[in-house]
């Protein structure tokens, strides 16, 4: 748990925009550390780049103690919880002052480690919402609502739903609401950046 959280603690939206000589994304945009707001800097590469990263330390830890925890007894349990950690690490990183991103994409990588299939539903979710409403956040909201509840629903058809991974998916649900709760207002009030739009 505590390694799963010193890496969701690293920020690579900064690494990333300083290694490409871009603006630190604190400090445009939605002011936000993450590869939406990065996109707004006019790098697709940079965007890629923080995306794939910030899933994959969600992704990493999770498929660590799947493949070499289970067999020596860590279940559900241990996977929600370091899950959990990586997705927290994110959203309250140390070495940043505990200011963090929105956690979007390690929550991506934490559900793509729990289940491919159910991995996919949850980005087909993101992607149709981002294309039709072109609104990144409104595509991770919708996204983050419904991940939880795909797990459910996959229930003894997809996988054999456990209560610690539900809690875990609920709770990432919940947190990425809750941190998502200023784009929500500008949403309602029509005030909300469209995908791709550059920062100014």
């Amino acid at each position: 748990m505590l390694a799963a959280y010193l890496l969701g603690s690293l920020t690579f939206a900064i690494f990333v925009c300083r290694l490409l000589g871009l603006p630190d994304p604190r400090t445009y945009g939605s002011k936000n550390p993450g590869s939406s707001n990065v996109l707004r800097s006019g790098s697709k590469t940079a965007a890629l780049l923080t995306l794939l990263l910030d899933a994959l330390k969600g992704f990493i830890p999770v498929l660590l103690v799947r493949l070499y925890g289970e067999p020596y007894g860590m279940g559900s349990i241990a996977v929600a919880l370091v899950g959990l950690a990586a997705f927290f690490g994110h959203l309250y990183p140390v070495y940043f002052q505990f200011k963090g991103g929105k956690g979007v994409a390690t929550a991506a990588g934490v559900i793509f480690a729990i289940s491919w299939p159910l991995g996919l539903a949850t980005l087909g979710t993101w992607l149709i919402i981002a294309v039709f409403f072109r609104y990144s956040s409104l595509a991770a909201l919708v996204a983050a609502v419904f991940a939880p509840v795909y797990y459910l629903m996959g229930d003894g058809v997809a996988w054999s739903a456990q209560t610690p991974i539900t809690a875990a998916l609920t709770v990432m649900s919940a947190m990425l609401v809750y941190a998502h709760r200023d784009n929500i207002t500008r949403l309602m009030k029509g005030t909300e950046s469209r995908l791709g739009k550059k920062a100014v």
